[in-house]
């Protein structure tokens, strides 16, 4: 049923998205985001169920719509052009049965990308103010920091 249900939402968001760009014409919108955050690692990862993956690949707007962000928003920067994400066909099989590594750096790539993204998320967490760090034993004034508890019970 599960399975059903993603191949059926996937098929009604190919028809939405129809021959367009994106799913609100030429531009990118909150929506287009959130898509693509669902369908790249869906077309990209390795599953062990691939059936849904599949479906994704037989759906060459959906296809063409993550392979044109992918390479609008993060470019390629290896020196081959970047395999076509939507071809049905395996990589190449090394010949000790393993796949072919594309990149030589992509371990290195990878932790990069982590280390970037988790920099990124404390510096928005600590500039709008959702974690502060206070020094010392009292907060402004001479006053104490009030806890969680304390906050929840003056409201």
């Amino acid at each position: 049923q599960l399975y059903r249900d993603a191949r059926e939402c996937l098929t009604l968001l190919s028809q939405r998205l129809g021959s367009q760009k994106f799913f609100f014409g030429d531009s990118p919108a909150s929506l287009d985001a959130f898509v693509f955050s669902r369908l790249a690692p869906l077309l990209k990862a390795k599953l062990p169920n691939g059936k849904l993956q599949q479906h994704l690949k037989s759906l060459q707007n959906l296809c063409n719509y993550c392979t044109s962000i992918l390479s609008l928003y993060f470019p390629w920067d290896g020196g081959e052009t970047r395999p076509p994400a939507c071809s049905g066909t395996p990589r190449a099989a090394g010949t000790d049965g393993g796949e072919v590594e594309e990149d030589p750096h992509k371990r290195r790539n990878q932790l990069l990308s982590v280390l970037v993204g988790l920099v990124a998320m404390l510096g928005y967490a600590f500039l709008s103010g959702i974690v502060t760090i206070q020094r010392g034993g009292t907060g402004p004034a001479g006053r104490q920091p009030i806890t969680l508890a304390e906050e929840e019970e003056e409201e």
